[in-house]
């Protein structure tokens, strides 16, 4: 493994990162050489501007992506979508076409505009029936084409949306788009209310995305099937060191894992992905992965071929690239971070407070239309990520807990103060640090401190959103975020367009927004807390505030179809109710069939693992026990732990027929099921994995036939 390591650590070094970055992507300098020149132009409008695509020249772009994409090695495309399973998926159609005398390549605008999957065997959640098999996928041209390389040559990948027959989403890119769309319409009305819509044409929203991930050896994950099925341990003793002395987190990166890190980020760069930070994360074994920002849509898109790269190139380095949430218990688990922020096309990011936020009343009209965009629908940011593995994250004093609440920190909230008391003062600036030693500079402090409990916190010009499990696909709490910030933007314009009747005034319209953003801190501003969000005293407190805390993933699905969430996507177009409600089901029955294959590997390991080796070991008591008592030796305390494994090895049989019960029940209603699963069978697992832990302990190492916490998440 050095050798490799060595040899991939030479090719890192003779690699230019800025001469590859995006060299398989269809952008820039690529879309130059190979469209035409009126082309271009015409589909960069699309890409830049969101203006509808020209449909004559979709035979030219497809015309230019074939060639380069040939030039490039590619045999295939493939329409590439991302599905209601949470996963992407593709079709992939060669471009040779067979004519009288031979072959040719053929690649049409029809053949890039439209595609035609089988919609029948993706998740629906009841949207069509299983012999209603068409649905189309659509060219998204502001998500650059890209190409896939295999042992063979490669795949030109075209991102799409997917859609039923009838027109419905089928996918998790459409309504994203949709809202995107929605947020633009809005803030656009309200750069109109300050004058500052000069030059700009959209009002973008942009995502960074920190992606935590854990990394373990190939070889033990053979020998553990809840890992190869699961993604996750179902069984596994603590060990005795864990992330106690805090010496992993932004420690010195291992060398294989750190060659691992070059290899996936060369792809990435290649991508066109930019990715920016990575570190030794909090638990052993934990890493992250950071991009810098993008617009929404790439960053969606991107962040599920991140996920695709990350666990490609592992394998490849002999590793198994963990994303779920807890994969591990006992250790911290593993995020999404989801920064978002809201920007002009121009490159204004409208949630920078500038350096006198009092004084910046457009600044504050976005922050105050977050902060009731939150308080009105926090049951649907927290469905947002509602989920059976973030069910094992949330709320364990190392992720937010589920009750959903703003941090601003001290400067914003004096500035709030001030709005709600009718006064006016200088804002609460950072100030220097000095350190001490004379050749050191003074550092500039920020205006406030970070608070890492807190669900959704304002940094400095974004909100991030640190409720996002580490699986998610990011397009879909994206979606929610976007809508109802989209909902009190629109609701702050129209309040303000009455109120000021089209007066230019400037002062007559900063004494409107001034004391309309009282009235809405007024009635939302219980929803901001600066304090630990792990602290009891907090949850008392939310509870007087009335704020929801819905623990589970069960309790928080049904807030996705509340007449109130309903009105809300079909107002803006972006779901329609029947859409929506087919989200609700699909993830009630994603979170059924997950936590099922869990309750089914589980019962096969216990049987064909872990209880053998307990047995085998009782026998191995039993037959010491018995022949030093025939010689008349002492062996009180091996005879107690006889009586241990035997009782041990009976409380774990019955447990595993209470799973077998559990597991084996049905239900009319898929929301009965899942509140059945979170009641009844997790408690059940959870009791077997106790049992086993134990036996974990006792048996010995040559019997007991798991790879431990230990070895997983130590040895590199």
């Amino acid at each position: 493994m050095e050798d490799v390591t060595m040899s991939n650590a030479m090719d890192m070094q003779n690699y230019d990162y800025c001469d590859s970055y995006g060299c398989r992507t269809f952008t820039g300098d690529v879309m130059l050489r190979y469209l035409q020149p009126d082309v271009h132009s015409s589909l960069l409008e699309t890409i830049s501007n969101n203006k509808p695509l020209d449909p004559a020249i979709a035979n030219s772009v497809a015309d230019s992506m074939k060639e380069w994409a040939i030039d490039n090695g590619c045999t295939h495309f493939t329409h590439w979508f991302q599905p209601l399973t949470g996963a992407t998926a593709e079709k992939h159609d060669s471009f040779l076409e067979p004519v009288d005398n031979g072959a040719i390549a053929v690649f049409s605008g029809d053949m890039l505009i439209r595609g035609e999957p089988d919609a029948s065997s993706f998740p629906s959640g009841g949207i069509r029936d299983t012999w209603e098999a068409r649905g189309y996928t659509a060219w998204d041209a502001t998500s650059p084409a890209f190409i896939m390389p295999n042992e063979e040559g490669g795949t030109l990948c075209i991102p799409t949306a997917f859609v039923s027959w009838t027109g419905e989403a089928l996918d998790k890119k459409t309504p994203l788009l949709r809202s995107i769309d929605v947020v633009n319409e809005q803030a656009m009305r309200i750069l109109r209310l300050f004058g500052s819509d000069t030059g700009v044409n959209r009002v973008i929203t942009t995502l960074g995305l920190e992606q935590e991930y854990f990394l373990v050896d190939e070889a033990f994950v053979a020998n553990r099937p809840d890992l190869l099925l699961c993604g996750r341990t179902l069984l596994g003793a603590t060990p005795p060191k864990g992330h106690q002395l805090d010496d992993h987190y932004f420690g010195k990166i291992p060398e294989r894992v750190l060659a691992f890190m070059d290899d996936a980020e060369q792809q990435l760069y290649e991508l066109g992905i930019p990715v920016k930070t990575r570190h030794n994360e909090v638990a052993p074994g934990q890493y992250e992965i950071a991009p810098s920002y993008e617009n929404a849509n790439v960053a969606s898109d991107h962040q599920m071929l991140l996920m695709e790269v990350m666990k490609a190139t592992a394998k490849a380095h002999g590793f198994r690239c963990l994303l779920h949430e807890k994969p591990f218990a006992g250790v911290n688990g593993s995020g999404k971070h989801n920064n978002w922020s809201v920007a002009t096309d121009t490159g204004k990011n409208l949630l920078s407070p500038g350096k006198s936020p009092q004084d910046n009343p457009q600044f504050l009209t976005f922050l105050c239309a977050v902060i009731r965009a939150v308080d009105m629908h926090a049951d649907l940011l927290r469905a947002s990520v509602a989920s059976a593995a973030n069910d094992h994250r949330l709320g364990a004093n190392e992720a937010p807990p589920a009750i959903i609440s703003i941090f601003l920190g001290e400067m914003l909230s004096d500035v709030l103060d001030q709005i709600e008391s009718d006064e006016s003062r200088s804002a609460i600036s950072g100030g220097k640090l000095d350190l001490g030693p004379e050749a050191m500079v003074d550092i500039d402090l920020d205006s406030g401190d970070r608070n890492r409990t807190s669900p959704f916190a304002f940094t400095g010009n974004k909100f991030e959103f640190r409720a996002v499990g580490s699986t998610s696909t990011i397009a879909w709490p994206n979606t929610i975020l976007n809508t109802i910030i989209a909902e009190s933007l629109d609701y702050i314009a129209t309040n303000l367009e009455s109120t000021l009747a089209g007066s230019t005034s400037v002062e007559q319209r900063d004494t409107a927004v001034r004391a309309l953003l009282k009235d809405i801190l007024r009635e939302h501003r219980k929803v901001v807390f600066d304090g630990d969000n792990y602290a009891q005293a907090w949850h008392d407190e939310a509870d007087r505030r009335g704020l929801p805390n819905l623990t589970t993933a069960p309790d928080a699905f049904p807030a996705l179809v509340t007449q109130k969430a309903l009105q809300l996507f079909e107002h803006y177009s972006v779901l329609s109710n029947r859409e929506l409600r087919a989200r609700e089901e699909v993830l009630i029955e994603t979170y059924i069939t997950k936590v099922t294959i869990e309750a089914r590997t589980l019962q096969q390991m216990l049987s064909n693992q872990v209880l053998p080796s307990g047995l085998r070991y009782q026998g191995e008591l039993a037959e010491i026990v018995a022949s030093s008592q025939a010689v008349s030796i002492d062996c009180s305390r091996t005879s107690g732990r006889l009586s241990d494994m035997g009782l041990l090895t009976e409380t774990l049989q019955a447990s595993m027929e209470a799973i077998a019960s559990a597991v084996d029940k049905s239900f009319d209603l898929p929301l009965q099921h899942a509140e059945f699963i979170r009641d009844t069978l997790l408690p059940e697992m959870a009791s077997a994995r106790i049992i086993s832990d134990t036996l974990e302990t006792i048996v010995p190492e040559d019997i007991w036939p798991l790879p431990t916490y230990t070895e997983m998440l130590f040895i590199r």
